[in-house]
């Protein structure tokens, strides 16, 4: 279990590890950047599905500049729906009405401009949660030879943790930023990072993913 876990769950840190949760997956040798759901309507504070996640944007371009230098996939994530009354939104609308800002017709499903997107980089629109769930996400990450995901994002205790938890099933080691995820709630956020750190993935730091990334052979 890592220091930074222990610090977001110090009460329950010690109960985990004796029981040997928290073993590190470490990362892999061919990388993505996975930036989840960094648009509109979950980037502007005054949304229904919005908070301020300045911060997380700033740390994911520290992140995106140093896969660029390495040529390492950048791909990013938007719910997005289509269909009259959201009706691809399915029931997951009936607990969260704050989704219709997300339909096409508006700009809320639209990556926040103040992310260094380029031609080329994918994009990857869904439905529901995880990154996985009803789309191409894994013959694209295999068909490239990805074993390693850096993930930025939102929200930690929703789409980080549902796209982290399918990543480690399908065998793609998930790393998760931690200052470059964010939450609504700060609660939600801090049990959801200690959560993932615990079972599923690796919570590191910025320094540390961006020394593994710019640590890479160019190709």
């Amino acid at each position: 279990m890592s220091e930074l876990a222990k610090s977001l769950g110090s009460e329950d840190a010690d109960f985990f590890k004796a029981r040997g949760f928290g073993g590190r997956l470490s990362f892999g040798r061919k990388p993505a950047l996975l930036v989840i759901d960094l648009s509109k309507g979950f980037t502007d504070p005054v949304q229904p599905l919005g908070s301020d996640l300045s911060g997380q944007i700033a740390a994911t371009n520290v992140l995106i500049r140093a896969a660029r230098t390495q040529r390492v996939p950048v791909i990013f994530s938007a719910v997005r729906y289509e269909g009259r009354n959201l009706r691809d939104a399915g029931l997951w609308y009936q607990k969260m009405r704050g989704q219709s800002t997300l339909h096409i017709d508006g700009d809320g499903h639209e990556l926040d401009p103040r992310l260094l997107r380029e031609e080329g980089d994918e994009v990857l629109y869904k439905k529901y949660a995880s990154c996985f769930f009803g789309s191409d996400l894994t013959s694209r990450l295999v068909n490239e030879g990805i074993d390693t995901l850096i993930i930025t994002g939102t929200s930690t205790s929703g789409c980080v943790r549902a796209t982290v938890v399918d990543a480690v099933q399908l065998g793609f080691r998930p790393m998760v930023v931690a200052e470059g995820v964010g939450d609504r709630s700060h609660a939600s956020h801090q049990q959801s990072l200690f959560d993932i750190d615990t079972k599923y993935g690796d919570v590191v730091g910025l320094s540390e993913a961006q020394a593994y990334l710019t640590a890479l052979p160019a190709t």
